[in-house]
């Protein structure tokens, strides 16, 4: 009776989870499968010529000078916009956290509200704001500076800017994050922190980063892997531009998979990218957490 009572369960079980892992295959799986296997052929993705070439696409990866630039400034964005993005997250976590600020679900939304609007009108948007005309050169006249700064045409601030603009739409969500760690510290050893004598400071920096630091870490990994993944907020504002000073892998396996300005656009190549990269991200990641575990146990040690 126990026995097929188990069963029932374990079939009810699937049947919930089935839609879902269908989704997954359908949308994940099949093409991170179809991308290994096309990276092993040369092939544009339209003709019906497919040659396979083995490790030949990765090998000319190696000496591909535009895929190591697209490397290179993906990394540079999530230098950009990483400490940024945490910081400041975690500032107005801590600031809304408050239970004395007046209207703070009005301000998590107005934070937060960034998060669900689509990059593309993010990016039209702040086009127009960081323009030569915009209103960030404005401001600057208001304060005496005289010469107009092109701040997405000049190959020096052009990723910088466009890592500002992408921390300003996902520091929401991070925040988030941050004030569900910030939740999990219990209030009983801050009201006795309190009785001892503490301060905010030292509340802060003895109880509750030692409490939020194994999430926090988790929140570093997540805004790291992200960081290293953009594309929409790149390609709507500077489509790797100008002079691919902003060209991140996103926008380089896209271009050269769908938009290849020179002769026949190649899937295969941008597939061989793809997977190089990722597997980069992979790496990253299982270092960042091995060192997350590493610290949650001399912690806890």
């Amino acid at each position: 009776m126990y026995k097929k009572r188990r069963i029932r369960q374990y079939i009810w079980c699937w049947i919930f989870i089935l839609p879902t892992t269908l989704f997954y295959l359908g949308f994940q799986g099949w093409p991170i499968l179809s991308s290994i296997y096309y990276s092993a052929l040369n092939w544009s993705g339209i003709s019906s010529d497919k040659a396979f070439v083995g490790l030949g696409n990765f090998k000319e990866l190696l000496s591909d000078h535009w895929f190591w630039n697209a490397f290179a400034n993906s990394f540079k964005y999530m230098l950009y916009s990483v400490p940024l993005l945490i910081i400041l997250s975690l500032f107005l976590a801590v600031l809304l956290n408050e239970k004395t600020l007046k209207m703070r679900e009005v301000y998590r939304t107005l934070f937060f509200l960034p998060v669900i609007t689509t990059a593309s009108i993010v990016g039209i948007i702040m086009l127009f704001i960081w323009s030569p005309t915009g209103a960030i050169n404005g401001v600057l006249r208001l304060f005496g500076e005289k010469q107009t700064i092109n701040f997405l045409g000049q190959a020096k601030l052009a990723l910088p800017t466009v890592a500002v603009i992408g921390v300003w739409k996902d520091v929401g969500i991070y925040m988030i994050y941050w004030l569900a760690a910030l939740q999990s510290v219990p209030q009983d050893v801050v009201e006795a922190a309190k009785i001892d004598g503490a301060g905010k400071w030292q509340e802060f920096r003895y109880i509750t980063v030692p409490i939020i630091l194994p999430i926090g870490g988790v929140i570093v990994l997540l805004a790291v892997i992200n960081s290293l993944k953009v594309f929409d907020i790149v390609q709507t504002m500077t489509g790797g531009g100008p002079f691919f000073a902003t060209d991140v892998m996103g926008t380089f396996v896209y271009r050269t998979a769908y938009a290849s300005s020179v002769g026949m656009p190649r899937l295969g190549y941008a597939s061989a990218a793809a997977m190089l990269f990722g597997i980069c991200v992979i790496l990253i990641g299982f270092v960042l957490n091995t060192l997350k575990s590493l610290i949650s146990k001399k912690r806890v040690d």
